[in-house]
C-alpha cells in the first residue's frame, strides 16, 4: 500500500493515530507505530518533561517510525520544541496556529511537518509556509475543531482541488470502507483518532472509554465556538454550556464555567459528569475496546474488502 504517506513516513500503511490530548501517551503511539501506522505522541496535555519521558518509553517499546502533535497554543511550546529536537524527533504535527512560525526552524533541523487544518483557507496556507504535508479535518472529528462546521467528504475534494502536497483526511473515519472512501475523494492517507480513545492502549480512563463505546448517533455535539470549538459528549458539564448559552454570556462567563482541567477531569480522571469528555461523532460506530493491532488489522481488511466491492459496482 505505498503511496506519498507511507513514504513520506516510512510507514506500512497510510494511516495516522492522532495525537490526542489525555489519550496519546506513549503506549498508544508505540502500538500504533509497530502496528504498521503511525503513532503520534499528544504533546498538548504534557509538560516539557512529561513529553520528554514519553518520547524515551516510546523509543524503547517501537523501533518505528513515530512523531509528536503539538498544539501551537501551548504555553511552553519552545521548551516542547526543545525537547523535541533533543530527542532526536523526526516528525512533528502542529495545530491551532500559524504555521509559518516553526515550520522551517523544525525542518533546518531535519524534521518533517505537518500541519492540521480545517478549511481549504488554512490548507493553503500551510502549503505556502512550506509543510511537509497537512491533515484536512471536518468537523466530525472530536476534540477542538473548525468553526465552518465543514465536513470531511466536502472539505477533502476541495483541498485536492488546490493542494500539491500530501493529504491526510480526517474526521469521522474509523473504519477500513471510511479510509476508502477519504482516498476516493483525493487524500493520500487517514488520521484516525476517536477508534484509537477506545483502544487497550490509549491513557484515557477507563469510564471514558465506556461512555465511547455507549455511545450512539446525535450524542456528541460541537460547541464553545466562542472559545476553542469543541466537539463533546452531551454530558452534565456540557448541558452547563446550553444552559449558559441561554443567557447571552460574554467570553469571560465560558471562561468561568470552563475552569481549568475539564479536559484532564473527563477523559484522564473519569469524571463523566463535570469534565470534558472529547469524542467525534464516529463513536456511534464504536462497540468495543481492544488492542492497537487489532483496530489496524480490522481496518486493513475492511479496506481490502471495500476495495473489492467498488471494484464489483
Amino acid at each position: 500500500m505505498e503511496n506519498r504517506v507511507t513514504k513520506l513516513f516510512n510507514i506500512k500503511y497510510p494511516i495516522v493515530q492522532a495525537g490526542m490530548v489525555w489519550n496519546s501517551g506513549w503506549r498508544l503511539a508505540s502500538a500504533a507505530s509497530n502496528s504498521g501506522i503511525l503513532g503520534i505522541l499528544g504533546a498538548g496535555s504534557m509538560y516539557p518533561e512529561v513529553l520528554r519521558e514519553h518520547i524515551i518509553k516510546c523509543k524503547k517499546a517501537t523501533n518505528k517510525p513515530f512523531g509528536v502533535n503539538v498544539p501551537m497554543l501551548y504555553p511552553e511550546i519552545d521548551k516542547l520544541m526543545d525537547v523535541i529536537v533533543q530527542e532526536g524527533i523526526k516528525i512533528v504535527f502542529t495545530s491551532a496556529g500559524n504555521p509559518k512560525t516553526w515550520t522551517k526552524w523544525l525542518q533546518d533541523k531535519g524534521i518533517t511537518v505537518v500541519h492540521v487544518v480545517s478549511s481549504l483557507k488554512f490548507a493553503l496556507k500551510a502549503q505556502d509556509a512550506g509543510v511537509d504535508a497537512i491533515v484536512a479535518e471536518g468537523f466530525e472529528a472530536g476534540g477542538h475543531n473548525g468553526r465552518d462546521e465543514t465536513t470531511t467528504f466536502t472539505l477533502i475534494p476541495m483541498v485536492k482541488e488546490q493542494i500539491n502536497i500530501p493529504i491526510i483526511a480526517a474526521g469521522g473515519i474509523a473504519t477500513g470502507s471510511g479510509m476508502l472512501a477519504a482516498m476516493i475523494l483525493g487524500a493520500d492517507g487517514v488520521q484516525i483518532g476517536s477508534r484509537f480513545v477506545a483502544s487497550e492502549e490509549s491513557s484515557a480512563h477507563q469510564k471514558f472509554k465506556e461512555v465511547v463505546v455507549n455511545a450512539k448517533e446525535g450524542d456528541t455535539q460541537l460547541t464553545l465556538k466562542e472559545l476553542a470549538p469543541v466537539r463533546l459528549i452531551k454530558n452534565d458539564f456540557y448541558l452547563q454550556v446550553q444552559d449558559l448559552y441561554k443567557t447571552a454570556p460574554t467570553v469571560n462567563d465560558l471562561k468561568t464555567l470552563l475552569g481549568r482541567g475539564r479536559a484532564k477531569k473527563g477523559m484522564f480522571e473519569g469524571d463523566l459528569n463535570e469534565g470534558e469528555l472529547e469524542i467525534g461523532q464516529i463513536s456511534g460506530l464504536i462497540h468495543s475496546i481492544k488492542p492497537v493491532s487489532e483496530i489496524v488489522n480490522e481496518i486493513i481488511d475492511d479496506f481490502e474488502k471495500a476495495k473489492q466491492q467498488v471494484k464489483n459496482i
